[in-house]
C-alpha cells in the first residue's frame, strides 16, 4: 500500500522542540521531492520547507527559517523536520508531500505555490505550541 505518514506531532511549551517524521512505504521516497506544509485554522495551508531529491537543496519559508531542518534518511525512507525555538504562531496540523520526478519547476515554486506538490500526501500531525 502507498501510503505516507506523519508522526512526532504533539504538545509543547514555547520555546521547545520536535522532530516530525514522515515515513514511506509501497514507494521509494529517496526519487521524489518531498515538502512540509502546514496549515492553522482558519488559515490557509502554506509550505514552510521542502527538499530536493537529487541535489539535497532545500527551502524554508521565512517564518522558519533558522529554526527549522529538513532532512532525509533514505535507508529508512523517511524525511523528518526538526523544529526548534517553537511558537505558538507555529501551531498548525502538518502535512508532508512526495512529488514525483521528473521536476521542471524550482523547488521553491513547488513549495509555495498551491498545487505545486503532485502525489502523494500524509493525513497529518497537529503541532501545538502552548505553556
Amino acid at each position: 500500500q502507498v501510503q505516507l505518514v506523519e508522526s512526532g506531532g504533539g504538545l509543547v511549551q514555547p520555546g521547545g522542540s520536535l522532530r516530525l517524521s514522515c515515513a514511506a512505504s509501497g514507494f521509494t521516497l529517496d526519487i521524489y521531492a518531498v515538502g512540509w506544509f502546514r496549515q492553522a485554522p482558519g488559515k490557509e495551508r502554506e509550505g514552510i520547507s521542502c527538499i530536493s531529491s537529487n541535489d539535497g537543496s532545500t527551502y524554508y519559508a521565512e517564518s522558519v527559517k533558522g529554526r527549522f531542518t529538513i532532512s532525509r534518511d533514505n535507508a529508512k525512507n523517511t524525511v523528518y523536520l526538526q523544529m526548534n525555538s517553537l511558537k505558538p504562531e507555529d501551531t498548525a496540523v502538518y502535512y508532508c508531500a512526495a512529488d514525483p520526478p521528473p521536476h521542471y519547476i524550482p523547488l521553491r515554486t513547488m513549495c509555495v505555490t498551491t498545487g505545486g506538490f503532485h502525489g502523494h500526501w500524509g493525513q497529518g500531525t497537529q503541532v501545538t505550541v502552548s505553556s
